[in-house]
């Protein structure tokens, strides 16, 4: 286990600040300092609010991480961040940290991708991923199906949303039926006491002629909110829990649809479930439902590790650093828009031997450590 590549990851993509701490595949530490209360008022993440939280919650969660791990700053083999997609304030933040660390440290610095990071994270909870995997991402900004034969190298998009992501939809949702932010939790809750099949919701994107894999669930929000504005001009009581049930299982009826005809489509046998939707109680119970009728085999981390953190961070750092993946150069910036085929942002230098040795940037820096 102490060859294995202990590495540092950074996540602040949207309102997380996240730290994790993992030696190969080992989870050591995983610190979260979150804004979501700060953003609730709002009724949604404000990118502003968001950006000044993660400034002062950087060092501090850093540092509870390194405690938490029982490590040193100087014990690391190098510093992941992500460098994208997310908000570009964000990020930048992140991203800035990053650098300062892998600088005063002299350790390589890898930007890598917020999307192939949470396909990575469940290495830290089943071991290694089987190549190929499909993957299915469920998240407030992103609803994606992935085909990753190599996870620092090889992801290929098989489809995605194209109005609002599942995650979007839930928030919206929750707001109209007045129960608050973020909308995902509350609505797995009030739909564990409702009826699925009461209300006949519509399934975007499922008739022959659609695409194969992409998800729109735009229809089916305006469709629910159409819904309860009818009922309440009529008088009539609006029955939360059975609008929540039926709602969430035309979500995850479509999802784990279409990942599960993506396995078939591509002869793979595996699926993983990462995102924050991703800790849906029904989403879990359904796709375990039609994996194991379809002999696919289901790997979802626990709900903790499938919404943002820096463990998923650390976990695909961990990855490239084991198979000797180029570092990044110090002018790695934040890319908002990062597409999930760079499953992380390369440096000009060729790629090394494992834990990160021979990396031209650190080169650059002097060896005294200059970390305190």
């Amino acid at each position: 286990m102490a060859d294995e590549p202990l590495v540092l990851g950074i996540e602040t993509s949207c309102d997380e600040t996240g730290v994790g701490v993992v030696r190969g595949t080992t989870l050591l530490a995983d610190a979260i300092a979150s804004s979501v209360d700060e953003h609730a008022r709002f009724g949604g993440v404000v990118p502003e609010v968001a950006s000044r939280a993660h400034l002062e919650a950087m060092v501090p969660t850093i540092d509870r991480a390194l405690k938490e791990a029982g490590v040193s700053a100087r014990d690391l083999d190098g510093i992941a961040v992500t460098a994208g997609p997310g908000l570009a304030g964000a990020l930048l933040v992140g991203v800035s940290a990053a650098k300062a660390y892998a600088y005063a440290l002299g350790k390589p610095l890898y930007g890598v991708n917020h999307l192939a990071s949470h396909i990575c994270v469940d290495q830290l909870e089943h071991g290694a991923l089987p190549e190929p995997t499909m993957a299915l991402l469920v998240s407030g900004g992103h609803s994606s199906l992935l085909l990753s034969t190599d996870i620092t190298s090889d992801v290929r998009p098989m489809g995605a949303t194209i109005d609002d992501a599942a995650g979007e939809a839930f928030d919206k949702i929750a707001r109209v039926l007045n129960l608050g932010f973020p909308g995902g939790p509350v609505i797995d809750r009030y739909a564990r006491e409702g009826d699925p099949k009461a209300i006949a919701f519509p399934r975007g994107l499922t008739g022959p002629r659609d695409p194969a894999y992409d998800f729109s669930f735009s229809g089916l929000k305006t469709s629910v909110a159409r819904w309860i504005e009818a009922k309440r001009a009529a008088g009539e009581e609006v029955p939360v829990r059975d609008v929540a049930a039926s709602f969430q299982e035309a979500v995850v009826d479509v999802l784990t649809r279409k990942a599960v005809r993506a396995c078939k489509d591509e002869g793979v046998d595996h699926l993983m479930i990462g995102g924050g939707v991703a800790a849906n109680s029904r989403l879990r119970v359904l796709a375990q439902e039609r994996c194991e009728a379809a002999g696919i085999r289901l790997r979802v981390p626990r709900p903790k590790l499938c919404t943002d953190n820096g463990a998923m961070v650390a976990a695909l750092g961990a990855e490239m650093v084991a198979r000797g993946r180029a570092a990044s150069s110090w002018d790695l910036s934040a890319d908002s828009s990062l597409p999930v085929t760079d499953p992380h942002v390369p440096g000009r230098t060729h790629d090394t031997h494992a834990h990160g040795h021979g990396h031209d940037h650190v080169h650059e820096v002097a060896k005294d450590n200059l970390y305190s």
